[in-house]
This record gives C-alpha cells, structure tokens and sequence, in this order.
C-alpha cells in the first residue's frame, strides 16, 4: 500500500509491514474435558474441544455406553442452521457421506471416532456425534473443533518520506494482536487526534483464515533518521500456547535539508609521499547535494563527495576546498577546508657513494646525507648494530672482522614509516689469518682424522697442508675453508699437522694436534669397587658365623 492517504486530515505515506500465517509445528492435538450426556442407560461422551494445527489430522472422540449391541453412530456439523451429516457407522460398516465439506477426509473408526486428514482452517466449527440404540433411545453432545495456523512470516515494505511527509506502517496477520516498536521501544496507542496513532482492521480471507491488520500513523521528525521500525504479533497455538514473531527492520529515507557541511581526512596520521590518501565532503541532510572541489583556487575532480590521491607526492600539498548548495536551505554555508601536508624524505647521499676495498689495518670513512620536511635522523647500521647517529661512518684501522654490508638509515620519528636508506660494503685486502686450529682426535694409531683450515684473505689464500691427505676448499662468508682427511700416524700424533694459507700480501700457518680420544675408566672403576666391597661382606659375614660357633 505505497502511496498517499488522508487520515485525521494528513497526508500519509504508507509502509506495510504484512503478516501471514506460515511456522512449521510437528502434529499437535490438545482435548479438554470429556463432556457426557446420558439418558437411562445410553451415554455419549466426547472432548468439549480438540485443537489441531492446520494441515494436520484431528480426531473426535466419542465415547458410547449403551444396551445394544449395534448402536448407529453419525457424525454432524450445522451449516445455515441445519445439521448435515458428513460420516457414520454401525457395527463393522462406516461410510463418509458425499456433497459435505469433509467428504473423502473423514472417517468413523470403531470406537467411534471421527478422523479428519488435511484439516483446513475452514474445518474450525462444531461437530455433533449422534447415537441412536434402540430400545435405549437416542442422544447426542458436540466438539468444537479448532484449527491454529503452522507459522508466521511477517515481511514489511517500505518507501522514502519528506521531512514533513507523515508516513504509515501496517501490519498484518491473522488471529493476532499487534504491536509497533521504534529503537526496541514500544509505541503507545494514542488516538486519532495525535500525530502518532494506530487503526486496526479484521478481514477473513478465502482460505477461512483471518487477518488483523494494524496501521501505525506517525509525523517524523529528524530525530528519526536512523531509527528502526518493526511490529511485534502475538497469536495463539495450541494448549492455549502464546507466542510471538517481529517483523522485519525498517529504516525511513527520510528526506530533510542540510544545514551544514564536513570536509575531512580520512587519515589517522601523518600524510606521508606515497600514502593513498581520501577527503571525504558530507552535509547533515538527505539526500546528499552535488560537492564541487578545489585545490589551490583550481577546479579538480571529486565524485560522489570524495577526492582520493592515490600514492600522494610532495606537490600534491596544499588548500581544498569542498562546496555544496541545497535548494531547500539557500541560506546554508555547506563549505569546508584542509590544508593537506604531505611529508617527504629525500633519497639518502652516501660520499663516497661505492663500495671500498682497503688493505688490512688501513683507514676508512663514508658520509651520510638526507633532506626531510620534519626534523630527521641519520644513523649508520651494520647487520642490528648502530655505528654511527651523525651521519659519519669512519674504522680507524680495518680488521678482516670489519668487511661486509653497511646501511646508511634517514627517518623521520614523527611520521611512521617514512624512511630512505643507502648501502655500502667494504672489502678488506690482505695477507691470510688463520683461525684458532681445533685439535682433532682418533680411538687408535692408524685411525682416519678430519680437519679444518679456515682463513681469511684477500686475494683468496691457497692452502698447503704438510703432511698432505684427501683435502676440498669450500667458502663459508668471508672466509676460505681447506678440509683435510688423513690417517693418525704415529709422526702425526706426535707432531701435529700444520695448515699454511697464503697470498700475496703473505701467509699464516697453523698447527692442528692430533691424539688419542681419552678412556672412561670410570664406569669399570665403580664396577670394581662394587666387587671388593661384596667379597669384603661375605668375609665379614664368614668370620662372624666362626666366632659364633
């Protein structure tokens, strides 16, 4: 029902809000109390009431006290007034009777009870068991039968509002009471003459069902922007079972002027170059004006309220300008302005800017330089080591320890992330130096023995091993390794074997000992205790039984 109606003298715009009657139960019957009704020696009893859920199959009692044998049993419902038969039996026959509601989902079982399948909401009506036993006369009583919906849905609709456009919200369900909540809220229901009211309607459906509707009337205001409507609908279940279902949410687009605007950065930081960074203009009205955007007094592009710079540069600094008109409020200022920083860090200038290779024992010194838009720093790194935090990094007198990779950092504390850096490797020259040899062990003379020769240089030494065996030259960083294997003679085992590095800056050498892995007597020692303090008990022992004898 979306358009416009006339209600207490307003203009309304309708929202629906339309329940029917749809939630899934498991096959559910619930009887009253038996109502009997006797007569000398014939009696019918039956449930004053049975409840199913539409759907499902229902069954009537009746419950026959009489003389004879064969009772006839009939079945009725009233339709205008008239009671009309729709089943019976007597004795092992029963037959449901044609041209009824009913015919072809009734039947009367043994005992005399009515069993109707597919039970539909237009079978809620009573229904009289009829018997009639000879020389016992005959009786009758009645059941109300009642049929309750399977589930709910309650779907709501609605549309957009003026900010002085009243709107309406209806509700629809069936056997139901219904309610209106804003924010969780409820409604009251206040009459006609409010601005916020509610009418209820009853219509019965086709199908036998029946549907209350509810209309909320309301005035909105701005206040109700961002609020949410629903209805709340109570209905009944069987065993007399209240339950309730909400409806879907809905917001109002409710339309009012702008009064005033907002341009800002969508940032949490420092602008730093390279950042993707996002101006957002907005109004406080509905719906949003046209923005045109400026930097600098020129006109650039910014769709939909929003100028995005993508991987900024230090030239895209500056004054923006956001503006808007609405025409429900000429009289708004809807401008804004940022004055975007962009802060920078120049590439970093090492002096001199390429490698060095210097002799071992020599001088070295590199210079650092940078430029930033904020106050920076400057700090020279070898490997997580800081050398230097005034941009000079100088060794005095250069070791084969000193050689490799130098990092000139610039950064800006104040503006996370933004840094340059340089870097620079200094290469050592010199005669060859020999680590400190690690000696090497054999089980017995004649056993094969490893060793290893590390050294450094530059140029790369050459290895002389003396005596000499199966040897390989590997590189592990900066330095050579010579792997010697040979066997543990007795010349060797006395002596050693010597490792000779050299280049032409010079050589080193170094004697690597060789000898006999040590015996761990220990364990046969404790072994050998543990002898002479068993035989010392046992002659102990021997020498006290003597005397005791």
């Amino acid at each position: 029902m979306n358009a416009l109606r006339s209600n207490c003298g307003l203009s309304y715009i309708l929202l629906n809000c339309i329940a029917c009657c749809i939630l899934h139960k498991s096959s559910i019957e619930f009887f009253f109390f038996l109502l009997v009704v006797s007569s000398g020696t014939l009696t019918v009893g039956v449930k004053s009431e049975v409840e199913v859920l539409k759907g499902e199959t229902a069954k009537l009692p009746c419950v026959v006290t009489s003389t004879t044998n064969n009772p006839v049993v009939e079945w009725h419902i009233e339709e205008q007034g008239t009671r009309k038969r729709v089943a019976y039996r007597q004795g092992k026959m029963g037959k449901d009777d044609d041209g009824t509601p009913l015919t072809g989902r009734v039947q009367v079982g043994e005992d005399f009870t009515l069993t109707i399948s597919s039970v539909k909401p237009s079978d809620e009506q009573t229904f009289i068991c009829q018997v009639t036993a000879g020389a016992d006369g005959s009786k009758d009583n009645s059941t109300l039968l009642k049929v309750f919906c399977k589930s709910a849905t309650v779907p709501a609709r609605n549309h957009s509002s003026n900010f002085h456009s009243p709107f309406v919200v209806e509700c629809n369900y069936g056997h139901s009471v219904e309610s209106f909540f804003k924010n969780f809220l409820p409604f009251f229901h206040p009459s006609c003459l409010s601005e916020t009211y509610m009418v209820p309607s009853l219509v019965k459906e086709a199908s036998g069902l029946f549907t209350v509707r509810s209309t909320l009337y309301m005035q909105p205001t701005k206040a109700d922007k961002d609020s949410e409507f629903y209805c709340t609908v109570e209905y009944s279940m069987p065993g007399n079972n209240i339950q309730t279902m909400n409806s879907d949410r809905i917001k109002i687009n409710l339309n009012y002027p702008s009064e005033k605007a907002t341009f800002y950065l969508n940032s949490t930081g420092p602008v730093k170059e390279g950042d993707t960074v996002t101006m957002i203009c907005e109004t406080d009205g509905n719906p949003q004006p046209p923005f045109d955007f400026t930097k600098n007094g020129a006109p650039i592009v910014g769709p939909n309220g929003v100028v995005t710079l993508k991987s900024v540069k230090r030239s895209d600094a500056g004054e923006y300008k956001c503006s808007a008109m609405d025409f429900d409020n000429l009289d708004a200022d809807l401008t804004g302005t940022i004055n975007l920083t962009v802060n920078y860090i120049d590439p970093v200038k090492v002096t001199p800017p390429d490698s060095q290779t210097v002799k071992l024992g020599e001088k070295v010194t590199w210079q650092c330089k940078t430029k930033a838009s904020r106050d920076h720093t400057v700090q020279w790194k070898k490997g997580s080591e800081v050398l230097s935090q005034n941009g000079t990094l100088s060794i005095q007198a250069v070791s084969y320890d000193n050689g490799g990779e130098y990092v000139c950092v610039g950064a800006v504390p104040s503006v996370p992330g933004l840094t340059a850096q340089a870097s620079v490797s200094l290469i050592v020259k010199g005669k060859p130096r020999i680590d400190p040899p690690a000696p090497g062990e054999v089980g017995k003379e004649g056993d094969k023995v490893t060793l290893k020769c590390s050294a450094y240089g530059l140029p790369r030494p050459q290895f002389t091993w003396k005596p000499s065996g199966e040897e390989s030259v590997s590189v592990e960083g900066d330095k050579m390794v010579s792997t010697l294997t040979l066997k543990a003679t007795a010349e060797i085992l006395k002596d050693g074997v010597t490792c000779e590095a050299s280049n032409e800056h010079g050589a080193d050498s170094a004697t690597f000992p060789v000898s006999l892995k040590q015996v761990d007597n220990s364990a046969e020692g404790r072994a050998f205790s543990l002898l002479l303090l068993f035989l010392s008990s046992l002659l102990l022992s021997g020498l006290f039984v003597v005397q005791t004898l």
